[in-house]
């Protein structure tokens, strides 16, 4: 259910404000004079649905967000939103599904906008078997299951660095989207325990600093892995356009062997 914005001209003004802008520097990236957006943002001009749709665009506004837009002043919204079992999304769940089984024998898992699983394949499920059954029951959310201390947490070598990476990673989520959702997370992933000072990376890692990798502690042996983020690229519905699908690669030929091991049910190589 999409809220209404407290009024369009107070909103436009929040977001261009999140983004660092400018009247003059929207003004000009929307193409139109600074004192019509003032008066838009004032609430002196009533703005058409063109416009308000042509300036959420220029500021990035997601598309949550800009139907409430939309509603604020008065018209209808754009942009539907339908479950990802919704008929209409069967395309989009299909592509999902196949990238995420393709990518075994490597971890992969998709997420909505507040991190809560939606779906993941075999190999991201295997890891985190033995995890506190409460923070498994539905909806599960990967922030916590992997910072929580009876989740991920314990079994994470590089905790104090990798807590470090997915809290700077929320922050900006947070400063993009303005999610009260998100914020209160943050507040929780924050109070969770930690280690006392951050931690070296590992001796001999490869990498030369330029990615924090997720180093786990399993009994097939160390696992070190890289991640990656893909996302649609031209999405018109809402549930689309905040769907992520997380992968995880090996960083190192050993755990490469040790997930393609237990793949195969083969004893993995110490």
């Amino acid at each position: 259910m999409v809220k209404p914005a407290a009024a369009p001209g107070a909103t436009l003004r929040e977001w261009r404000r999140r983004r660092h802008l400018s009247q003059l520097d929207l003004a000009l990236e929307a193409e139109i004079s600074q004192r019509h957006l003032s008066f838009l943002e004032s609430g002196r001009a009533r703005p058409s649905r063109a416009m308000l749709l042509h300036l959420a665009e220029r500021l990035g506004m997601p598309l949550r967000e800009r139907n409430a837009l939309l509603l604020a002043a008065g018209y209808a919204p754009v942009f539907p939103e339908r479950a990802l079992d919704d008929p209409a999304l069967a395309p989009a769940r299909q592509a999902v599904d196949r990238i995420l089984a393709a990518h075994a024998p490597f971890p992969a898992l998709a997420i909505d906008r507040h991190w809560t699983l939606v779906a993941a394949n075999g190999a991201a499920a295997a890891l985190i078997a033995g995890i506190e059954a409460a923070l498994l029951a539905a909806p599960v959310n990967v922030l916590r299951l992997s910072l929580h201390p009876g989740g991920l947490a314990p079994r994470i070598a590089n905790l104090a660095e990798w807590r470090g990476h997915l809290l700077d990673r929320l922050r900006h989520q947070i400063a993009a989207s303005g999610d009260p959702v998100l914020s209160r997370l943050m507040q929780e992933l924050a109070a969770y325990p930690a280690p006392a000072g951050p931690a070296p990376a590992a001796p001999g890692r490869d990498g030369g600093g330029i990615v924090v990798p997720l180093e786990l502690v399993t009994p097939a042996g160390p696992l070190s892995l890289l991640s990656t983020t893909t996302v649609f690229g031209t999405p018109v519905d809402i549930t689309l356009s905040e769907l992520a699908l997380e992968s995880f690669f090996p960083a190192d030929a050993a755990t490469a062997a040790r997930l393609h091991a237990l793949a195969a049910g083969a004893p993995p190589a110490p």
